[in-house]
């Protein structure tokens, strides 16, 4: 009675580690990245990629920094390649980059990267306005890591419009910012639909509907307390369990609607002139006529504005009865956070890298989605750790026992 007592203690204290300590220290910073983009004839475009990659950690079984896992647009890829002499070969996987280094990179290094990704169905034809065409592009982004810099650079040839706000380097719109994790940043360019080969069999329309994504986070809540009651010790194995199989609708892509609260000046705050219905830039100096943007919830909706939450179809809608004010919408198709496929990709090499993996993934229309490469696969929980140490424990026990298996006085 008093071992079964001993053994059940053990493991209710192992199972309150393993909950109470599912954050990991930071393993990793990016000081800086970089993107490049250039449209080519066929309205394809060059993503041009540098990558300052810090290793903050190489050990507690983590491992060194040896290959980077970095989220791209959509799974047309034209061309991969690597610049520089760091990278010794790329594998596309689906909506990654899959950047091998030229060696292992430990704490205190810094992994300097520059590659080249050749990526089609980037554009939206007529997205806003009949006649012209719309790039939207959000850099993969990393759930665990933050980025001190992130620059994008969009050649300006031909385009017609832009957003946000950027300043102009030469033939570049130049966007700066940092990113916490799991921070994403969008930026959009416009061009006239004859300035490049679009094709229209290439549009990416978003889907409309959706509501799968808030349906599986409730499920999952509901599971998580069931788990609370039944036991802290069951919490990782069930985890592992979700993360290995799905959850819930398992499909690659849900439909996700964000809304943006744009409000335009009256008149060009450069030259003066009065905007025009539906303008974005004055037509004289070519300036922003974009005062202010914010991004909105539901929630934030007043109530006689509660309408425009029903808009699910990208455009731009009058927010309640300002003439200025409006809601962009922008409904697009992400990949599912919470799907996992059947993974035949053995642990090896790629095990102790995965630490150091970009936590992104991507979807069409250049848009870049969240989401884990999964638990098991990184050991978030620490699973390994934790229950060796149960295991130790549970040696310890049985060594004090005497040679007729009863327990030393």
């Amino acid at each position: 009675m008093k071992n079964k007592i001993t053994v059940f203690v053990i493991t209710l204290l192992a199972g309150i580690l393993l909950f109470a300590t599912p954050v990991m220290a930071d393993t990793d910073r990016i000081e800086n990245y970089t993107i490049t983009v250039d449209v080519n004839d066929d309205a394809t475009l060059d993503l041009t990629y540098h990558i300052d990659w810090k290793v903050l950690d190489s050990g507690s079984g983590i491992g060194p920094l040896t290959w980077m896992k970095i989220g791209i647009p959509n799974s047309h890829v034209i061309k991969t390649e690597g610049l520089s002499s760091t990278v010794d070969h790329i594998n596309q996987s689906g909506n990654y980059a899959e950047v091998y280094l030229d060696k292992s990179y430990y704490e205190g290094d810094v992994a300097s990267v520059d590659f080249l990704v050749v990526q089609d169905y980037m554009y939206q034809v007529d997205k806003l306005k009949e006649g012209e065409t719309v790039y939207s592009f959000t850099p993969g982004w990393f759930d665990d890591i933050k980025v001190d810099n992130l620059t994008i650079k969009w050649n300006n040839d031909k385009a017609v419009a832009f957003t946000p706000e950027c300043s102009i380097e030469g033939d570049y719109n130049v966007w700066t910012t940092s990113l916490g994790k799991g921070d994403r940043y969008t930026v959009t360019m416009t061009y006239p639909n004859d300035a490049y080969g679009f094709d229209l069999s290439k549009s990416q329309e978003s889907n409309e509907g959706g509501g799968i994504g808030d349906t599986i986070e409730t499920i999952i809540g509901g599971l998580f307390c069931l788990i609370m009651s039944v036991g802290f010790f069951a919490f990782p194995i069930l985890i592992g369990y979700l993360c290995n199989r799905g959850f819930g609708d398992n499909k690659p892509t849900i439909t996700k609607t964000t809304r943006v609260k744009i409000t335009y000046f009256d008149s060009c705050p450069g030259c003066g002139a009065p905007r025009k219905e539906g303008a974005k830039f004055c037509e004289y100096c070519g300036k922003s006529l974009v005062k202010s943007e914010e991004k909105i919830t539901d929630e934030q909706l007043k109530k006689e504005e509660k309408a425009a939450a029903a808009f699910t179809k990208n455009g731009e809608y009058r927010y309640g009865s300002s003439p200025n004010t409006f809601i962009r919408v922008t409904s697009m198709s992400v990949p599912n956070p919470h799907y996992h496929a059947p993974s035949s990709r053995s642990s090896g090499g790629h095990h102790s890298s995965c630490a150091h993996s970009s936590c992104a993934c991507a979807c069409a229309c250049a848009c870049a989605g969240g989401g884990r490469a999964g638990c098991t696969t990184k050991d978030f929980y620490n699973t390994d750790l934790k229950l060796a140490s149960l295991a130790r424990a549970l040696e310890i026990k049985k060594a004090d026992k005497g040679p007729d298996g009863k327990e030393d006085k």
